[in-house]
C-alpha cells in the first residue's frame, strides 16, 4: 500500500493491529532526524508514536535487517507497530 505524507511517498510494509495514523505520523516525523532513512518503524507506546530509522545497508548496525531486534528489544510486546519504505521516485 502506497502512503503520501507531508513528508514523502511511502509503502506500507507492515501495519500491526492498525498502527498507522498519517496526521500522528505527520506530528511526530522529524525532517532532520528521518530524511537520510529508507525504512522508518513507529509504535505506539502509552498513546506516545515513537519512530526509528534505518537505511538500506543491510550489513549496518541500523541497517533494515537489525528492524526484527529493534522491536523484540526496545518496543512493547505485542505492541501496536508499523513499517515503511521511502518510495524513491526515478528522476527523468
Amino acid at each position: 500500500m502506497i502512503i503520501e505524507t507531508e513528508h514523502g511517498v511511502y509503502s506500507l510494509i507492515k501495519n500491526y493491529r492498525e498502527c498507522f495514523d498519517l496526521t500522528l505520523f505527520n506530528e511526530t516525523y522529524v525532517d532532520v532526524a528521518f530524511d537520510r532513512y529508507h525504512y522508518l518503524v513507529g509504535d505506539l507506546s502509552s498513546g506516545i508514536l515513537r519512530i526509528k530509522g534505518f537505511n538500506s545497508d543491510a550489513k549496518s548496525p541500523r541497517g533494515f535487517k537489525a528492524i526484527p531486534d529493534y522491536l523484540n528489544e526496545s518496543c512493547n510486546p505485542n505492541a501496536p507497530f508499523f513499517i515503511l519504505k521511502r518510495v524513491v521516485e526515478k528522476e527523468e
